[in-house]
């Protein structure tokens, strides 16, 4: 049951619906775990089942209560640091941008209203997370009608694109040679020296290179994962030392560790 009190901390679960373009959910128990800044490619919709849920945007931070929804968007940094003692209880779902298109017809929406008040809502999405197994339109037709109800409440924003064409070209770059990364020779590349181009890639990501670096090879690390690669190779091809290390980072940036993930997918 989600709402028991239990003594045993980070009993965390990673789970994926067989439909909804394989929806994946994070089902959180007594967490522990301080997430650093991270960002992921989904919609984040987490119900704050105990403890008051903290999230830190790079210009602000916000406080959700038990029974209700916090929400971040695609590509949004951010860190959720939890109580170190009891921990924290939460269920995010990761909705890809492509389930919000099919509700309003483009790409590219923000989520304005960061956490929402609203009993039947959040008794909705409860009952969804358990019932994600199931293979029924009605859950489909569900799902939609409730996330309907999420996107009116937020209210909707264009999202802009902070990232000029300099530093875009130099991402595309970053992402293609990360395996070869070398600060220096790349600040040196680009004309300064390595101190101030930390700053200016800072300003501009939110993110030390390094912290970018990282997110890439998380990333990364997921998709080869989900396609059942052996996770020895999977840590050495994204570029970790070993196990240890892959386990260490992978658990800390996603709440579970590399067996337990890709154990949802691969059977």
């Amino acid at each position: 049951m989600f709402y028991n009190l239990i003594k045993e901390t980070n009993i965390n679960e990673y789970l994926k619906a067989p439909i909804l373009d394989g929806i994946e959910l994070l089902n959180a128990q007594n967490c522990t775990i301080n997430f650093p800044l991270h960002k992921h490619e989904t919609y984040n919709i987490s119900l704050i089942t105990k403890n008051n849920f903290h999230t830190d945007l790079i210009d602000r931070s916000f406080v959700a209560s038990v029974g209700s929804i916090a929400i971040t968007n695609p590509n949004e940094l951010h860190a959720t640091p939890c109580d170190s003692e009891i921990g924290n209880s939460f269920i995010t779902f990761y909705v890809p941008p492509t389930l919000i298109k099919h509700l309003v017809g483009t790409n590219n929406i923000k989520l304005k209203k960061r956490v929402i008040y609203d009993k039947k809502l959040f008794s909705d999405f409860l009952w969804l997370s358990k019932k994600q197994h199931l293979l029924d339109v009605r859950f489909e037709i569900f799902f939609f009608n409730s996330l309907s109800v999420l996107l009116t409440k937020s209210g909707l924003n264009k999202n802009d694109n902070r990232f000029d064409d300099s530093l875009r070209l130099f991402l595309k770059e970053l992402i293609v040679n990360e395996e070869n990364f070398s600060l220096t020779a790349i600040a040196s590349k680009y004309g300064i020296n390595k101190y101030k181009f930390i700053r200016l890639f800072k300003q501009e990501t939110g993110l030390t290179p390094k912290q970018f670096v990282i997110l890439k090879r998380i990333d990364k690390s997921k998709s080869l994962l989900r396609c059942g690669r052996p996770i020895f190779d999977v840590a050495i091809d994204c570029g970790f030392y070993d196990n240890a290390h892959f386990y260490k980072y992978f658990k800390q940036y996603t709440g579970v560790n590399p067996l337990e993930f890709q154990s949802t997918f691969v059977s």
